[in-house]
């Protein structure tokens, strides 16, 4: 099953029965060409199961290989940058409206990257500059004139639920399985589905248009949005250590920061959201 990270999804990452295919041999009825399986493998490998034991395998140190602490140092770059956007915005008191012009650049930033082969740095740089600006705008409206200390709390929040998915991820409480995979997508799916159609309600029809976003719905749809998202890092965990144990060029550590920024970005402001209307209903 091919990955459902857009951000790696062009570049070969698939799992099979839950468990990463990189090695694997051409599935029955399906292509065959190349080094099939390992998108990094510089000749064919006979098949093997890298999770048949305990624990993911890690690749041998090698020159020009992804490592963990390339992931962690980009991923701080991007995060760094994004962090600052948001200050400029909050400081300057950024209007919505540039706000929401900046969330638009950085959505077309964010697919263009999504579907280039090879990762551009200015270009994930320049989506975490522009999401920046627009969360830190978003937040500082919130927390001036809907709940005082919600942004705050949203970062508190963000943090809590990334180190709590990588503790069940790293003690496999949380197993990245095709069936995991496959039902997150058809909920994520389904969940896009419903704000864009309690968008267009709200645009036509005024008010809050169906009431995801406000009241006793609005509280569950924001709880389901955190949880989607929280399933989502471990997804980018997967990617990350996929990558890592197979070897892939170490320019593919951009990919892993961009997708862990794009999905800590959608937590944090689901989470803003969400305690935007539990302060608002007290």
């Amino acid at each position: 099953m091919r990955s459902s990270n857009p951000v790696f999804s062009r570049r070969g990452f698939s799992r099979d029965n839950g468990h990463a295919g990189f090695n694997a041999g051409p599935q029955a009825g399906g292509p065959a060409f190349g080094t099939q399986g390992n998108p990094y493998a510089q000749a064919p490998q006979a098949p093997t199961n890298p999770y048949a034991q305990q624990g993911a395998p890690q690749a041998p140190p090698a020159a020009g290989r992804m490592t963990m602490d390339d992931v962690v140092a980009r991923t701080g770059l991007t995060l760094g940058v994004l962090i600052a956007g948001a200050t400029v915005a909050w400081v300057t008191d950024m209007g919505l409206g540039l706000a929401i012009g900046a969330a638009l650049i950085a959505m077309v930033l964010g697919f263009a990257q999504a579907f280039k082969r090879k990762p551009s740095p200015p270009m994930i740089i320049g989506y975490a500059a522009f999401e920046g600006l627009f969360l830190g705008a978003i937040s500082n409206y919130v927390n001036t004139y809907v709940a005082d200390g919600a942004a705050m709390q949203a970062v508190l929040g963000t943090m809590a639920v990334f180190g709590t998915m990588l503790f069940l991820y790293k003690t496999r409480i949380i197993r990245v399985t095709a069936r995991f995979t496959r039902f997150l997508m058809i909920a994520a799916i389904s969940f896009m589905v419903l704000t864009s159609i309690n968008l267009l309600f709200m645009v036509f029809g005024g008010g809050d248009g169906l009431g995801f976003r406000s009241g006793g719905l609005g509280i569950i749809f924001g709880v389901v949005g955190v949880l989607l998202g929280a399933f989502f890092l471990a997804l980018d965990f997967k990617q990350v250590e996929d990558g890592i144990a197979y070897g892939a060029p170490r320019e593919e550590s951009w990919l892993a920061a961009f997708g862990l920024t794009m999905t800590l970005a959608w937590i944090y402001l689901e989470m803003l959201r969400l305690i935007a209307i539990l302060q608002g209903n007290d």
